[in-house]
């Protein structure tokens, strides 16, 4: 079969390129079949009005049927319509971890305009007051932006980050319900139809095999569940299989799948089934109480039931997670059967109530109070996607299993090919010839590459879960642990390296690196350190996080913290989460003059913010921690600095009180030049007080300390506050 019938016409509204972010969009494969009606259906519901706030369109399907890929298509197709970007943002990690609206906001925030200025986070990442997701909606007033979140887990992640008005559009994609915003019906997600399922595996196996046994290309659509990341694994084994018939493909994944179904005991009904056996029950229950009944567990226990390897192409059904996305929703959310090809612009899905129109421009009109975060919809072992996997595993040499296995440490599960060869251990061309080969098998994706070109790779999520099984049952811990640390130290060398490049005068920086590793010029090292930022910040927290690698987290905290500012760039967001993972392993250790300094770094980042409670706050939890460290100099920082806050919030009682404890400290120590300081910041507040006299004698205090260390400059600033003081005095004030 041509080549040509397995491309899509992007239609007439396909944009110029001209729109920027297109480039952040997943590249996706480069062959791409079907879903017309899909599509067609996104088009409509963006071009339905909305009131209130911005559309959102919700793209829902399970793990392996595209959306991710079809969500990409569709913002090519309409990026035009969207002149003042695209933004891209995973609410997902492979591993399952839910991204907090804080930080989805804040990168959001970044790719708008990478110069704005990030509010530091709050003090819940959820919620639609957090400043970053306000920060976000204030910044989308009066734009046309298209904003993609792919791999959405729950409602909570979506309305924080809505723009209150209806000039952008919001396109998320999801494997489990989104309850909990009005007016949505998703675009649900089947298998491919019998053609585009054709059309894929001929263009992939190649030759032609398919073309000549039309029934075996049919048998392994069919034994795929017709989902497009299973057809292609199992082309991909085709290839890798020359003299293997297409009819046999299909039987040995049936094979395989019945293994994995009887090895987890899961039930291998197949889905078509499922949803006949469920549909006859609701006849006979009477049908609409039934409904309701789905519904609640569908917005309970988002969970996929399992497929057999039969499964129909395209089936949905009203059970499982494919049930609860795979029907058309009301207002609420709840399910109401249909299919994709059913829900038009403007027209309520079948048996669901009216949209809410009153007080559309009031966010509480338009936003329910959702469940709890949800977990991540699994799939089951006995899926076709994890057999076809399985075919494809048992066939990859040892190399590339190893490197697939592995990738799972890598932060974000993202590697290149310099991060990747420290995790195997193995040189730089030998990991990235591994990386393309894996990419060709449909193993890993491709992700958009780094600011030099370097390509980059992605384990997809719905194999993650697998390939952590592997690893734990064919690599010793001992190699993990190494693999681990490995990746770390990597990590470090080259975060040194970018920062001798960037700050030449600070000192010689590490040994050379090998030719492939090296960073060229200072240049290439802050593109480097800025389009790896949340890679590394990703790497410290994991590292962080399990708690056996302080050592080489620690010493990449530290020359991350050397070297983001000399970017130039370096947003005091960056920076408080590094000092938050300082701070864990401080506390972890028992370290409290580390945890002290710690917090006093957070404190002054909220300080320069302006926000003075949560700065006192981190103020009085470090000069805890510098009591505990009987360290007089951070307890007298600490109390200084608590101070400021209570003067910039107007306590001035409590500004003297603080400010007089840090001086009794200073003056034990002999810190000459901090006690003057500090007799000044005390005249100050009982300025403030209207305590006169106290205020007179604390400046001629400082005065005299001035005058002992030859500080003119000093002197003559305070002798101007006294002379001011005097004079508003005579004055009557």
């Amino acid at each position: 079969m041509a080549r040509k019938t397995a491309t899509m016409d992007p239609g007439p509204g396909a944009p110029a390129g001209a729109v920027p972010g297109l480039e952040r969009l997943p590249a996706g494969p480069a062959l791409f079949v079907g879903r017309r009606a899909e599509l067609a259906a996104l088009r409509a519901a963006a071009a339905r009005p909305a009131s209130g706030r911005c559309p959102v369109l919700v793209l829902a399907g399970r793990p392996g049927s595209g959306r991710t890929t079809l969500a990409a298509r569709f913002a090519r197709t309409v990026a035009a319509d969207y002149p003042d970007g695209v933004l891209f943002v995973r609410l997902s990690a492979p591993d399952g971890g839910r991204v907090p609206p804080a930080r989805a906001a804040r990168l959001l925030l970044e790719q708008l305009d990478p110069q704005s200025a990030v509010p530091l986070p709050g003090a819940g990442e959820d919620g639609r007051d957090e400043p970053g997701c306000v920060a976000l909606r204030e910044a989308l007033a009066g734009l046309r932006v298209l904003l993609v979140l792919d791999d959405v887990r729950d409602a909570g992640q979506v309305w924080p980050l809505l723009a209150d008005e209806p000039g952008c559009l919001v396109l998320a994609t999801t494997a489990g319900p989104l309850t909990g915003i009005e007016d949505i019906d998703p675009v649900i997600l089947g298998g491919l139809d019998r053609q585009a399922s054709g059309e894929l595996l001929a263009d992939l196996v190649g030759g032609t095999r398919i073309s000549c046994d039309p029934v075996g290309g049919a048998d392994l659509a069919e034994a795929c569940a017709a989902r497009p990341a299973a057809l292609r694994l199992m082309a991909g084994w085709l290839r890798g299989s020359p003299k293997t018939a297409v009819t046999d493909a299909a039987l040995e994944l049936n094979r395989v799948v019945g293994e994995e179904t009887a090895a987890t005991g899961a039930s291998a009904e197949p889905v078509a089934a499922a949803v006949v056996k469920e549909k006859k029950k609701e006849k006979e229950q009477g049908g609409a109480p039934r409904k309701k009944k789905e519904g609640e567990r569908a917005a309970k226990s988002p969970r996929t039931p399992p497929a057999g390897p039969a499964g129909a192409a395209g089936s949905v059904g009203p059970v499982g997670a494919a049930g609860a996305v795979g029907a058309a929703r009301g207002p609420l959310g709840k399910p109401v059967p249909g299919k994709a090809s059913e829900v038009r612009a403007g027209e309520p899905a079948p048996g669901a109530a009216a949209p809410v129109t009153e007080s559309a421009g009031d966010p509480a009109a338009w936003v329910k109070p959702g469940p709890e975060p949800a977990e991540p919809v699994p799939v089951p072992d006995n899926d076709p996607l994890l057999g076809a996997f399985t075919l494809v595993y048992r066939g990859l040499p040892a190399a590339q299993a190893r490197m697939l296995r592995t990738l799972t440490l890598a932060p974000a599960q993202t590697a290149d090919p310099r991060t990747a060869s420290a995790l195997v251990g193995c040189p730089v061309p030998d990991a990235a010839a591994t990386l393309a080969a894996l990419a060709e098998r449909e193993l890993v994706g491709e992700e958009a590459p780094a600011a030099d070109g370097t390509p980059r790779y992605r384990v997809p999520g719905r194999l993650y879960p697998r390939l952590v099984r592997l690893r734990e049952q064919e690599d010793r811990p001992a190699e993990t642990e190494l693999a681990r640390a490995r990746l770390l130290e990597r990590l470090v060398r080259l975060t040194e390296s970018a920062r001798a490049l960037l700050d030449p005068a600070a000192g010689p920086g590490p040994d050379p690196l090998p030719a492939p590793l090296r960073l060229r010029s200072a240049a290439h090292a802050r593109e480097w350190l800025l389009g790896e930022r949340e890679l590394l910040l990703g790497a410290v927290a994991d590292a962080i996080g399990q708690g056996d690698l302080d050592g080489s987290a620690g010493r990449l905290v530290t020359a991350l913290l050397r070297a983001l500012p000399l970017t130039g760039a370096a947003a005091p967001t960056d920076l408080y989460r590094l000092h938050e993972l300082v701070l864990t392993v401080a506390e972890r250790n028992g370290r409290p003059r580390r945890a002290s300094a710690a917090l006093l770094n957070l404190g002054d980042l909220q300080a320069s913010a302006g926000r003075w409670e949560p700065a006192a706050a981190h103020y009085r939890a470090a000069l805890e921690h510098a009591r505990t460290a009987d360290d007089e100099p951070l307890c007298a920082r600490a109390l200084e600095s608590a101070a400021n806050c209570h003067r910039a919030l107007g306590d001035a009682v409590r500004a003297a009180d603080w400010y007089g404890r840090a001086l009794g400290l200073r003056q034990a120590l002999g810190d000459h030049a901090a006690e003057a300081r500090l007799l000044s910041r005390v005249a100050e507040a009982h300025t403030a007080q209207r305590r006169f006299d106290e205020a007179d004698r604390e400046y001629r205090a400082a005065l005299a300390v001035l005058r002992r260390l030859g500080d003119e400059r000093g002197r003559e600033a305070v002798g101007a506050a006294l002379a001011d003081l005097r004079e508003r005095v005579d004055a009557g004030w």
